[in-house]
């Protein structure tokens, strides 16, 4: 063979190598990127061997949102450092702790800010019992915080720092929220501040049973992005970097990220925000129709097979539900237009509005559809905006509020007292729980912040504290006053 021929034969073996590498490559790109999209947009297309794409979408939109919403949320959520057991007097009240006194005790989370004047709102479980409470910007620089006021209800708490021009976080909508889009969790998990990480909304109107109060309201948007301890009081935000919940627990065994987290609705958040600016505590509108999820067992006695809507076990006397016609064995069915599905969704929907408000509630009895307006209430029955009747009683080391007329009758009770911010010393020591109503001391009733001061700081011998856990169940203390 020709030196010719055999030079020719080489180089075109060495085109044929050269055009089947830069086919294959080519190739493997455009399947890496077709991965990469599938996995990262929030489009999910079947593959097919000729795939139209939505102009808008790009490969990379989903990470380009990401970037985008982190870099708008980020400096909006802050550092929260606590430290309770700082300053207290050591007395007669508080004499189990002059011996083995343990000491300060810290803890952190998270918290976003609400406006450019200082507003921070965070957990109320991430301030709880604090004595002092710092905040950290993104920026380094610290401040001392005050408590404008909290909502355990919720479990929402407003702040206050001395500063300006701080940059507050977009509002989004949270009834817009739709199961399986894009979210982020942004906070201090774990004490490694600003950090961001995503997921999908997996749920919402989740009640996980937490909060422990006479009155929770629990409808959270569940999320598998990684939450961790230090997250609480962080912000839940859109691709678009808007504020769509506050970040508040997550459902593990080992009490780190497991795949389960729960925010608090961006809207029940707003509402918080304004009526704890304005008055230092939440109007809670007050319907009086106790309701219950429709479960297997009520469905038997339904007229058909629509289980839509939740069911009316209880009425109360003269509140608004009474007054609107509202009876047992009804199921609402909507609030002012919104489908209620289960009892989640119907507190979520009432802690919307302020006593005095109207609804219009859409509910089936029998097989008819009917509609009613309420005028809600508060828990005393009447329309006005309450004030907060909680007094801190430092002898006792605790904060003491009346009960409502509404909570003595769900309560079946003639008076009773509700102690709460308990800080330590005398209530303390006792292991009296947050938020346990007492009824009576040594068969005394109560009804007032005095009667509890006077009877415990006057009696002494033997004394039993009769009440009311925050499950509904009774109990019964006793002890000795020398």
């Amino acid at each position: 063979m020709k030196k010719d021929s055999i030079l020719l034969i080489i180089i075109a073996s060495f085109l044929s190598g050269l055009g089947g590498a830069y086919l294959f490559t080519a190739l493997g790109a455009g399947y890496q990127k077709d991965k990469a999209y599938e996995a990262n947009s929030a489009y999910k297309h079947v593959f097919t061997n000729v795939r139209a794409v939505p102009a808008s979408v790009t490969t990379a939109s989903a990470p380009s949102d990401f970037v985008t919403a982190a870099e708008q949320s980020s400096p909006s959520v802050v550092f929260i450092k606590t430290v309770s057991g700082t300053s207290r007097d050591i007395d007669f009240w508080d004499f189990w702790n002059f011996f083995g006194h343990r000491g300060p005790i810290s803890s952190a989370g998270s918290g976003v800010i609400v406006s450019a004047d200082g507003y921070i709102v965070t957990n109320n479980h991430v301030i709880d019992n604090a004595d002092d409470i710092e905040v950290t910007l993104t920026n380094k620089h610290t401040y001392k915080a005050k408590v404008i006021g909290t909502d355990p209800n919720t479990d929402l708490a407003l702040l206050k720092i001395d500063a300006k021009n701080l940059p507050p976080i977009a509002f989004g909508n949270s009834d817009q929220v739709k199961i399986g889009e894009w979210v982020l969790a942004v906070g201090n998990p774990l004490n490694l501040t600003s950090t961001v990480t995503a997921g999908i909304v997996s749920a919402k109107g989740r009640n996980i049973n937490i909060v422990n109060t006479q009155f929770p309201i629990e409808s959270f948007i569940q999320t598998d992005a990684a939450i961790n301890p230090g997250n609480s009081g962080g912000a839940l935000v859109n691709t678009k970097g808007e504020l769509i919940g506050i970040n508040t627990a997550i459902a593990s065994k080992t009490g780190a990220y497991s795949g389960y987290g729960f925010a608090i609705p961006v809207n029940i958040v707003k509402k918080a925000i304004n009526d704890l600016k304005e008055f230092g505590i939440v109007q809670n509108a007050f319907l009086g129709a106790e309701v219950i999820d429709i479960d297997e067992k009520i469905a038997d006695k339904l007229p058909d097979d629509n289980f839509s809507g939740v069911y009316v076990f209880d009425v109360m006397r003269e509140s608004a539900a009474s007054k609107a016609g509202i009876k047992e064995g009804d199921i609402i069915l909507k609030i002012d237009g919104f489908p209620i599905n289960s009892k989640a969704e119907y507190l979520e929907r009432l802690s919307y509005y302020r006593p005095g408000e109207t609804i219009k509630i859409t509910l089936k009895r029998g097989k008819n559809i009917l509609d009613f307006s309420a005028m809600l209430t508060n828990r005393d029955g009447t329309t006005e905006m309450i004030r907060n009747n909680k007094v801190f009683v430092n002898q006792i080391g605790c904060a003491l509020t009346p009960l409502t007329k509404f909570e003595k009758q769900k309560y079946n009770i003639k008076s009773g007292i509700r102690i709460s911010d308990i800080k330590g010393g005398f209530v303390r020591q006792l292991g009296l729980p947050e938020n346990f109503i007492i009824i009576s001391i040594n068969n005394r009733e109560v009804d007032s912040v005095e009667d509890v001061v006077q009877l415990l700081g006057k009696q002494r011998g033997r004394m039993v504290i009769e009440g009311i856990h925050p499950n509904g169940t009774r109990g019964q203390y006793s002890f000795f006053m020398y």
